[in-house]
């Protein structure tokens, strides 16, 4: 056996150096080459359906903070975009949006040159975030691939493992397509992970050559820093995994071996760093003077909102275990066991007795002993930092889950398959029964996340849209609006921000006027004012102490006063074509135009109905989105859609 270890343990090899073939079945170069450019391939077909089959909202933030800016950057400020108060305090980066503002712009000067038919432009302009995001989430599959490949080798079998884990998890299925700064932030980090010079955790003793010397590894270097500079732009919080990988090269706590580094490699090292980051700086800069139209720096800013002024609580406050007790869980579902058996492993891995599932019997370099802990040591930094924030999301780890996933690969794949004798014998599985139960699940949550879980706020939208072509023909234009518009046409009376805008609605002339939810920031932290600060939603929901109801006190003093004494003059809100709302509010809509609302000569009626899941955790959310023609407008909506009732309320 110790004779056995002197012969498999060599030098690690760079991450992008193929070796010539050889008699003992080693892949050759032009195979792997081909190989890669296969598994690419498939990657972004697989992506490509995944994002056209995710037909659910998740998160306004989704579309917020990043499709309503970037359609403002194509169309313009008449284009009716809706920009929130993040953007007009500059707290979030204008490259995210960039990306998606000039796909808008080239996609519709493609089409409107080709004179296609408006109905058709539209929809592909909804489709189209989705699709790109999809080749970010088919590079974010391939670099764990390919991580994996460099940290276990092409001869083991972790890294398919850990690829067939990216393809199958539920969380990659339902959110990597979708628009989340998050998402980005997560493929920009696995591709700067995987071009970082990990030779540069190797013992010294194994060779005496400067790894950055190599040719190639600078730019490779520079390539890793440069996306890290991106992710930490777009997502500050991003910072933390890369200063626990740097803090553990620099220190090599708990790392086996001597440090390669010497005194010329880390001022190169300090010196890219610089440099690759003064340029992402620089890009990111420009960009928001474009944006914005003046200088400012959007990560002080999120700094100094969320921290100063404590803004992010505002949001929702989670317990200091949640990243343990639900993030983890939420992130790597039925893979959890393995993924927190890889963490634990690599806290102790050493280069000698850790073998590796394979053909043939090999352990791992030291180089890879120490990338899988500092990988781990990263990740758990990363998380502990996070748990002392009060507003925690499961995304805001999203980027942890390529880690994830090569942590726990060679557990997952020893646990399901018995290696081969030889290399001429395929991988033989076992626990079959416990593999496609495990698979089913995923399968499962994935297909009803994507399909059945809340999909009434994105088909509503494509019902409005859809009947404002119908009635309004001679208005589909994405240039801006006329002066004098023809109608509010829809008013949703939902929780805020529960459907996209105008990425989905598109027609600048299609006005639609919804509940807002803006933080309190004309007050200050801890006062009472702030504590009891009510947004327009939580009016509307707000329970009246006279009769214990919700919704007409506001509807009558708020939305339109100028139809009831002491209105105190002011004009108030129009009466729009449609509202939409949750089934919930059917009795509130009743009861007030049957009663103080009737004289504004609105007959409410049901003319569209959208189921939104089985459950949902905001009881305001409950049951279906519904959408009611008030009548006022000529034209109206015609017969029920989904198998409503088109009975007056």
């Amino acid at each position: 056996m110790v004779k056995m270890e002197k012969d498999t343990v060599k030098k690690p090899p760079g991450p992008r150096i193929e070796k010539p073939a050889e008699k003992d079945g080693r892949v050759h170069a032009q195979v792997a080459a081909a190989q890669v450019g296969d598994i690419l391939s498939v990657l972004l077909a697989f992506r490509f359906i995944n994002s056209l089959f995710v037909k659910t909202f998740f998160q306004p933030d989704e579309y917020f903070q990043a499709l309503e800016p970037a359609w403002r950057m194509a169309f313009g400020e008449g284009s009716g975009a809706w920009i929130t108060w993040e953007w007009e305090y500059q707290l979030r980066s204008s490259l995210h949006p960039a990306v998606f503002g000039a796909a808008y712009k080239l996609a519709e000067t493609v089409m409107s040159a080709m004179h296609l038919f408006p109905p058709f432009i539209a929809s592909m302009l909804v489709v189209l975030p989705g699709a790109l995001q999809s080749v970010f989430a088919a590079l974010g599959d391939f670099y764990t691939w390919k991580l994996a490949m460099d940290v276990y080798g092409r001869e083991s079998y972790a890294p398919w493992a850990a690829l067939w884990m990216t393809v199958l998890n539920p969380w990659q299925w339902y959110c990597s397509t979708r628009t989340f700064s998050n998402s980005l932030e997560t493929t920009l980090t696995i591709a700067a992970l995987s071009y970082w010079p990990w030779e540069l955790l190797a013992d010294a003793k194994e060779t005496k050559e400067e790894r950055l010397k190599q040719k190639g590894r600078l730019n490779s270097l520079r390539t890793s820093l440069f996306l890290a500079a991106i992710a930490v732009l777009l997502r500050p919080t991003n910072l933390f995994i890369w200063l626990g990988i740097i803090a553990l090269t620099l220190t090599r706590l708990t790392l086996d071996g001597q440090s390669p580094i010497t005194q010329t490699t880390f001022p190169a090292l300090l010196r890219e760093t610089v440099l690759c980051g003064s340029v992402a700086l620089a890009i990111s800069v420009v960009s928001d003077r474009l944006y914005f139209g003046f200088w400012t720096f959007p990560p002080y800013k999120w700094l100094y909102f969320n921290m100063s002024q404590s803004v992010a609580v505002f949001y929702g406050r989670m317990p200091w275990h949640y990243y343990l007790s639900q993030g983890i869980p939420l992130l790597t579902t039925t893979f959890l066991p393995f993924a927190l058996l890889g963490i634990y492993k690599a806290t102790l891995t050493s280069a000698k007795p850790t073998t590796l599932l394979s053909a043939r019997p090999t352990f791992l370099s030291t180089t890879s002993s120490n990338t899988l802990k500092t990988l781990s040591f990263a990740l758990i930094g990363m998380i502990t930092i996070l748990s002392l924030i009060s507003h925690k999301e499961v995304r805001f780890i999203y980027p942890l889950l390529p880690i994830l996933h090569i942590l726990a690969a060679p557990y997952v794949t020893s646990f399901f398959t018995t290696p081969p004798t030889t290399l001429s014998k395929p991988l033989v599985l076992r626990h079959k029964i416990f593999l496609a139960n495990i698979l089913s699940i995923n399968l499962l949550l994935a297909g009803y996340l994507s399909l059945f879980h809340q999909p009434a706020p994105i088909s509503v939208l494509s019902f409005l849209r859809s009947e404002y072509e119908r009635l309004h023909p001679d208005s589909l234009s994405l240039s801006a609006p006329p002066q004098e518009q023809k109608e509010l046409f829809a008013l949703f009376l939902t929780p805020c921000h529960t459907t996209p805008w105008r990425s989905h609605l598109i027609w600048p002339g299609l006005r639609a006027r919804a509940l807002t939810c803006e933080p309190p920031l004309h007050t200050a932290p801890g006062t009472p004012e702030r504590e009891n600060y009510l947004d327009e939603a939580d009016r509307f929901y707000a329970e009246d102490a006279e009769t214990g109801k919700y919704g007409g006190v506001f509807l009558r003093r708020e939305m339109w006063p100028q139809f009831f004494d002491g209105g105190d003059g002011r004009k108030g809100e129009e009466i729009p074509r449609f509202v939409v709302g949750f089934e919930g509010i059917e009795g509130v809509l009743g009861e007030f135009f049957g009663g103080d609302g009737e004289k504004m000569g609105v007959k409410m009626k049901k003319v569209w109905e959208g189921w939104n899941g089985l459950v949902n955790e905001d009881w305001r959310r409950g049951g279906r989105l519904v959408v009611w023609d008030t009548g006022v407008y000529p034209n109206g909506g015609g017969e029920v859609v989904d198998g409503g009732s088109k009975d007056e309320l």
